[in-house]
């Protein structure tokens, strides 16, 4: 029996390669697998565990009503940003300056830099494909910049190359000197003195990224994703939840909840996410968070979760590429952001695959461009 994303694979290249009339009959059939990505299994509906209810504000009062959620969703994302360190100005006037300018294949990669924090600049590449007219567009976001632009890396990664190939420009971005480093993520306004955890950081520089992006007369400045994987993919997640303009967003396999039985996969309590304290620093890349340091202890102590910023994202869609970090039982934190949209009168919101491995596949990926188009053009 063929899996759901063999055949998604199946459909894809019919579409390309067809009749007009066999290439229609063969999206209704796409659609209809990924909107099967949307539906928990029934083990898992309408199962919430012991995660505190997004529809409860912090007070104990309950949701009803739309108009009771736009105030506890400000609630959730003020006393998150008030615990991570408050975000300085975003800069909404800036444009991309050109480095250099290659053409490729059938589109023009563009080396550009940009501010992404108001004393930090960073260059990406950004892919435009030749085709006229606004176009959706995505931002990836991992390491450094050349994996995602399909210049070097592991394989099934290169997702802003695939992106562009099939008409999204793309914007790929990376933390290359921290990396290089191995202090990672970004830190403002320094590593010796930061004011605000460097995974919210990282979520700054992407929404300045997509100002800058949506200056661009090529994009549609309505309809911009983000995504990444592991490392990137807590950026992507943390992006898309704390800054609105997002249209949608993949998070592959990033650890969408605390879970110390991951090891370092899921290691939200390292000093370059949710564990900041000044340097030096000491037991890194520890399995579990058991001496960690900053806020990550506060915020296991006193109960909070990642899915209270996953209901950040309703009623806009996103769609979790699980893998070893985030497997099938991930639909019980998830069933809180399909129980928002619910009282928002939305469906088809919150979906996730699945896959054994942490690395991304030829398959998984199938699925991640499938839903960008569905949802951004």
């Amino acid at each position: 029996m063929f899996s759901k994303s063999f055949v998604l694979l199946l459909c894809i290249f019919f579409i390309q390669n067809v009749s007009a009339q066999s290439s229609q009959e063969c999206r209704k059939k796409e659609r209809k697998i990924l909107e099967s990505y949307f539906i928990p299994p029934e083990e898992f509906k309408d199962r919430y565990g012991d995660y505190r209810s997004p529809l409860i504000f912090y007070n104990g009062n309950t949701v009803k009503t739309k108009q009771d959620w736009q105030k506890r969703r400000e609630e959730i994302r003020s006393r998150w940003m008030e615990m991570m360190g408050e975000w300085p100005p975003i800069m909404e006037d800036q444009q991309f300056k050109i480095v250099e300018t290659v053409q490729r294949e059938d589109f023009t990669q563009h080396r550009v830099r940009f501010y992404w924090t108001p004393n930090e600049q960073t260059e990406g590449y950004l892919l435009v494909p030749d085709k006229k007219g606004k176009k959706p567009a995505v931002i990836t976001v991992f390491y450094e910049p050349e994996t995602a632009a399909g210049i070097g890396g592991k394989p099934h990664r290169d997702f802003a190359y695939q992106l562009v190939k099939r008409g999204f420009v793309t914007l790929s971005i990376g933390t290359t000197k921290t990396t290089q480093n191995k202090t990672y993520s970004i830190y403002y306004p320094d590593r010796e003195n930061a004011v605000i955890q460097p995974l919210s950081t990282l979520a700054y520089a992407a929404a300045n990224a997509l100002e800058a992006l949506a200056k661009m007369e090529e994009v549609d400045p309505d309809r911009i994703g983000i995504v990444g994987h592991s490392y990137g993919g807590k950026w992507a997640m943390f992006a898309s939840c704390l800054y609105e303009k997002f249209a949608t967003a993949v998070w592959i396999d990033p650890g969408i909840v605390f879970d110390e039985t991951k090891g370092s996969g899921v290691n939200y309590w390292e000093p370059w996410y949710l564990g900041y304290y000044p340097p030096p620093w000491e037991n890194t890349w520890s399995k579990t968070g058991t001496n960690a340091k900053g806020l990550y202890p506060k915020l296991r102590r006193e109960g909070y979760d990642l899915h209270e910023l996953h209901a950040l994202m309703a009623p806009r869609p996103f769609l979790v590429s699980g893998g070893s970090s985030d497997p099938i039982e991930r639909w019980v934190p998830l069933n809180h952001t399909i129980a928002v949209n619910k009282l928002l009168n939305y469906s088809h919101r919150v979906a996730m695959s699945n896959r054994p491995e942490h690395s991304p596949n030829k398959e998984s990926n199938e699925i991640v461009y499938s839903f960008f188009e569905w949802y951004l053009k």
